[in-house]
């Protein structure tokens, strides 16, 4: 893998002004190797309870959780990968997919998504499945208090059933937020996540902050 997703979906001017430390996360990751970070999340969830039934139903296919928990450990491992439809995987598109593992105080849960390099531009496959998908929009800014970190913004969701992909209106579909800086001071990178959908503000969300590093793949996973 030469490129990653984000290199190949999102123009050259705008990764140049990423944070000289985001580039390893969101670079290509070399043959033989595999991206590990560990951190803790300030929170994760909703305290919406009402919300919680649904959220079950997204965990069954590891998408999202049913709590509203605070200072949740953490660890993120990101492989290349080949995403596609249908059994012909190894010809998918070149992709990165990511395990984020929350140690909840009910347990440890694992998030699954895959990114990808798409026609229109970058595209979050999310849960084991894939049957989420999200068109996100990348924007670095170049000045102010977010300068150098990658913002992620949904534009498109789109889910799949029976065989067809259903974009969802925009009028009720969900906005994924997502934003990665890098904290100087601290020496660690912070992300953000936050899924709002109109009238009904925030369902979910989770922020906190983790060092990363490229390291030799001892086959785990």
């Amino acid at each position: 893998m030469t490129r990653s997703p984000y290199e190949l979906s999102t123009p050259p001017d705008v990764l140049a002004r990423l944070h000289p430390r985001l580039s390893t996360y969101f670079g290509a990751i070399p043959p033989g190797h595999v991206g590990r970070g560990e951190g803790v999340f300030d929170v994760v969830g909703t305290p919406r309870r009402w919300l919680w039934p649904v959220l079950a139903w997204f965990a069954r296919d590891a998408v999202m959780f049913p709590v509203w928990e605070r200072d949740v450990p953490f660890t993120v491992e990101n492989r290349p990968a080949r995403v596609g439809r249908g059994p012909a995987v190894q010809e998918g598109r070149v992709a990165v997919r990511a395990h984020r593992t929350f140690r909840f105080r009910s347990g440890t849960r694992t998030m699954v998504d895959a990114i990808t390099a798409g026609p229109d531009g970058l595209v979050d496959h999310l849960g084991r499945r894939g049957r989420v998908s999200a068109l996100l929009r990348a924007e670095v800014d170049a000045h102010g208090p977010d300068a150098g970190a990658l913002r992620l913004v949904s534009t498109r969701v789109s889910f799949r059933a029976l065989g067809r992909e259903v974009r969802l209106p925009s009028r009720i579909a969900p906005r994924v937020t997502l934003v990665e800086r890098f904290d100087d001071d601290a020496d660690q990178q912070r992300v953000s996540l936050v899924l709002s959908a109109p009238l009904v503000g925030t369902l979910y969300r989770y922020e906190g902050a983790f060092r990363y590093e490229i390291a030799p793949d001892t086959g785990r996973g």
